[in-house]
């Protein structure tokens, strides 16, 4: 817009004239009379320039007291210790911490839920969103529930008439029941590194309140000397050695190479060479003991190694545990484990651990070191189930039904490798099909039973670096420096032996009729 006609607006507008008693009685007139010009309308470079003035309603045209100037409305100071020149305009940097606010000034007391009638009858669809999530839990609920039923409705468990019995062990007798159970006395380490000598001393296995108990013992407390288990004493198991390999019958402590004797000593014992099963159902009730680096387990092993030795032939293991406190980060006491072995290949042993069907289950109960568990087999030639207490709480269940495929191709074994003994790239080749074993190869030959309590060792047991182990599996002197710390692990073993032994209540074992 030009200059001129900005010029000639004004000259003709409503604030231009005096006879306006709105613009004269208002702030804007009042400034303009003070200034240079009254006429806002010659320049464009004036220092001030107002546009129409807020008018109250007071002061609207319309009003019968247009002519009075309005002011705001005063209100007291709300807030205590701000200046009485303003209550807004400095920061209030007060705070409330924790406590509840001011009560509103325009409210005397809480308005009572009568005196809100919205809040009587929910609005629909909050009601409909209250229903629909009440609705979904139930459906939630509905759906576990009848899956656990079905589960538990098809679930394969052996038919009792299906079952004849092989043996029933309750130890009432008051003695080992040698018809049953042999000793294992050795101090080789079983394959596994272990530091503790089995023995046939009543004060590592004795049967008391009609329970097995299978005790842990220090070594020097058995020959008085803890410096002998270090350097200059022989100790040779005679005649009571159970195998005929001479270095698992007698050690000599070297300081000098690190040879130790073993620290610690234990039981086991077994059915080999009097009871064993190929398809049928075991069941043992037993105690886990409490103290660190106990191993307690309870396992069976072929009778004859049909497809080779170990790891070739298989072993079957229905419970293992560590007695290592639940603070323990690689599952302490309150966790048992049942697994599946084999290979084609002893190198290929740690490639073919049953990759989906290693299943560890954590039973969160508190009473878990004190009281008794039932761990039972079932096995037959089309699935192999293994289970804690009556309540199923299955750590293991692989079903062959349905596939049939067999666990020499379930493992997904590499085409190559390398053969442990020899050195040698060899193939891996499907051995028990040569060996006309069936699809459930090598778990289709008789396995007797095993029940044991270790300690430590230098097979991946107790993982290295975790809860405070003092040895590392690799090293050629990992039972020195485990005896070396002998006054820190024996601390934590309880002194009852309630606590510290493996205890066996019972063992059953069937076969298939």
């Amino acid at each position: 817009m030009s200059e001129s006609g900005h010029g000639h607006g004004n000259a003709h507008g409503p604030n231009s004239s005096p006879g306006n008693s709105v613009y004269n009685g208002s702030v804007g007139a009042h400034l303009a009379s003070k200034g240079s010009n009254n006429d806002l309308s010659r320049s464009r470079n004036n220092s001030l320039t107002f546009r129409a003035p807020f008018l109250s309603p007071a002061s609207r045209p319309t009003s019968n007291i247009a002519s009075n100037t309005w002011n705001p409305p005063t209100y007291p100071q709300t807030r205590p210790g701000s200046p009485s020149a303003s209550s807004t305009a400095l920061a209030f940097t007060q705070r409330h911490s924790g406590k509840q606010p001011f009560q509103s000034a325009l409210l005397s007391e809480k308005i009572p839920k009568e005196d809100k009638p919205w809040l009587a009858k929910p609005a629909p669809r909050q009601r409909a969103s209250y229903w629909l999530t009440l609705f979904g839990v139930f459906l939630g609920l509905a759906g576990a529930a009848l899956l656990c039923f079905f589960e538990l409705r098809f679930l394969n468990l052996l038919d009792e008439s299906q079952l004849c019995t092989v043996f029933f062990d309750d130890f009432t007798s008051g003695t080992l029941d040698t018809s049953i159970w042999s000793r294992t006395v050795e101090l080789g380490g079983f394959g596994n590194g272990e530091f503790e000598i089995m023995t046939n001393k009543d004060e590592n296995l004795k049967i008391e309140n009609s329970q097995l108990y299978l005790i842990p013992t220090l070594t020097s407390a058995s020959i008085g000397n803890t410096s002998a288990i270090f350097n200059g004493y022989t100790y040779d198991l005679g005649d009571d050695c159970t195998t005929s390999n001479e270095t698992a019958c007698s050690v000599t402590s070297d300081s000098s190479t690190k040879t130790v004797i073993p620290p610690v000593q234990s039981a086991r014992i077994s059915t080999n060479g009097t009871y064993s099963l190929k398809y049928g159902r075991v069941q043992v009730r037993a105690k886990t003991p409490t103290g660190n680096w106990l191993w307690p387990s309870i396992w069976m092993l072929p009778v004859n190694n049909t497809y080779g030795a170990w790891p070739l032939s298989g072993e079957i293991d229905i419970m293992e545990s560590r007695g290592n406190s639940i603070t323990y980060p690689d599952q302490g006491i309150n966790y048992v484990r049942s697994s599946l072995n084999y290979a084609p290949l002893a190198s290929l042993l740690s490639q073919s651990t049953m990759y989906g069907w290693w299943f560890t289950k954590r039973l969160d109960s508190s009473s878990w070191s004190t009281g008794f568990h039932t761990y039972t087999l079932e096995w037959t030639d089309q699935w192999m189930r293994m289970y804690v207490d009556s309540r199923l709480q299955a750590m293991l269940d692989i079903s062959l039904k349905s596939s049939k495929e067999s666990f020499f191709n379930r493992a997904g074994y590499p085409a190559t490798a390398i053969n442990s003994s020899s050195g040698d790239t060899v193939a891996v080749e499907n051995i028990y099909d040569e060996a006309g074993g069936g699809w459930n190869a090598p778990f289709d030959q008789e396995f007797y039973l095993i029940i044991q309590l270790a300690v430590g060792g230098t097979s991946g047991w107790f993982p290295d670096g975790a809860g405070g182990k003092m040895w590392t599996d690799g090293s050629t002197e990992a039972m020195y420096d485990f005896a070396e710390a002998q006054d820190e692990w024996y601390a934590s073993w309880p002194t009852s032996e309630d606590d510290k032994a493996l205890r066996v209540d019972w063992v059953k074992m069937w076969n298939m009729c």
